[in-house]
């Protein structure tokens, strides 16, 4: 049995079209039948050239797709306790590995040793299904896996590994956010994701900025409440004070935006950083106003099997609620893949897709 994957390279050359042979599954590997794959803004770093990785590699991971077959050591149910048959719809975690306790118990499975991410990985002879710019994804054993319905739209679906989970796990880290108010920097599909699951948690206003206009506009629609265009106000500062802003969350990675959600925090406030995730300027902080006004800084970097979780109920839940059926502003075709990429970059849409021939 045969299947296609698109080859990176490196930035500055052509995704390649490859025929690979599907080795025999290992103990505990389930083979996917991939059906969607949506480019993120990571999947846009490294081609472009702003992140690294090891190459040659299959890019994406917000991928989407049904079992086709189970090795006989699988367990057969997914992180909810579900059972697993062959054509079930799945989404899994970005990483796995061997679990261990220690970094179970801290509730970051992602930071754990030896780690595997798929749509990160380098492409070997007998290793190349792995990334969602192919025909197939081999889960390796220990892989966080949960059911989907039916009924969820791929598009929608594919997203939820990345992009939902990240802001799930963001929402846990600020804490209740009923009767607070939410600054959130960078409008990006995270960026929309967290207006609208502050909305759906009971955050009393929600405050977006960005440099695009466009997209804050878009972010009304995702529960914003005020929008402002930080290259077009030159008080923001002053006028973020005035929302007393309880919790910011940085989807950006800007160190402007970091700064100025720093600043414009009110006395007891959080601020959650998730949209770092490329080399960028150090972040100037004032330290005596950190201390005097009782501030705290946590990071984030992807997300834990509960995160996935949350995003999974969020989105069957509230999927209808907010336009994410309109994320997606153009699908390719796998063979489109370098095309995909080249409008993704010219355009910056919150999403472009790859959708598989089923």
């Amino acid at each position: 049995m045969k299947g296609n994957i698109v080859v990176f390279e490196g930035a500055g050359k052509k995704l390649q079209l490859q025929e690979r042979e599907i080795p025999t599954l290992k103990s505990g590997e389930i083979l996917i039948k991939n059906l969607y794959t949506t480019i993120c803004g990571s999947d846009l770093y490294t081609f472009s050239g702003i992140r690294s990785e090891k190459t040659p590699t299959v890019l994406g991971h917000e991928i989407v797709g049904r079992i086709v077959r189970l090795d006989a050591d699988h367990p057969r149910i997914d992180q909810a306790g579900n059972k697993l048959l062959e054509g079930d719809l799945v989404t899994w975690a970005i990483f796995c590995s061997h679990p261990q306790q220690e970094w179970l118990d801290k509730g970051m499975p992602q930071k754990s040793e030896h780690l595997f991410k798929y749509g990160h990985a380098q492409v070997l002879e007998e290793d190349a299904f792995h990334g969602g710019l192919s025909e197939y994804c081999i889960l390796r054993a220990h892989t966080c896996v949960l059911k989907l319905p039916n009924e969820l739209p791929l598009p929608i679906a594919a997203t939820i590994n990345c992009a939902l989970a990240t802001v799930a796990g963001a929402i846990r880290l600020a804490g209740p956010l009923e009767k607070k108010n939410v600054l959130i920097t960078g409008l990006g599909l995270l960026g929309n994701v967290t207006a609208a699951m502050s909305k759906v948690a009971g955050a009393t206003r929600i405050i977006a900025v960005d440099v695009n206009s466009e997209r804050l506009q878009g972010s009304k629609a995702f529960g914003a409440d005020f929008s402002y265009n930080s290259n077009d106000e030159t008080n923001l500062p002053e006028i973020l004070a005035e929302h007393k802003i309880d919790i910011v969350f940085d989807m950006s990675g800007s160190p402007d935006a970091i700064e100025l959600g720093i600043a414009s925090l009110r006395t007891g406030g959080t601020a959650i950083w998730a949209g770092a995730v490329f080399k960028t300027r150090k972040i100037g902080i004032d330290a005596e106003q950190i201390i005097r006004k009782l501030l705290t800084i946590k990071g984030l970097h992807n997300y834990n099997f509960e995160d996935l979780q949350y995003a999974l109920n969020f989105i069957k839940e509230q999927h209808l609620n907010f336009p994410f059926l309109d994320i997606v502003s153009k699908e390719f075709s796998l063979t489109e893949a370098q095309e995909a990429f080249e409008y993704a970059i010219a355009h910056r849409p919150l999403r472009v897709g790859v959708k598989m021939d089923l």
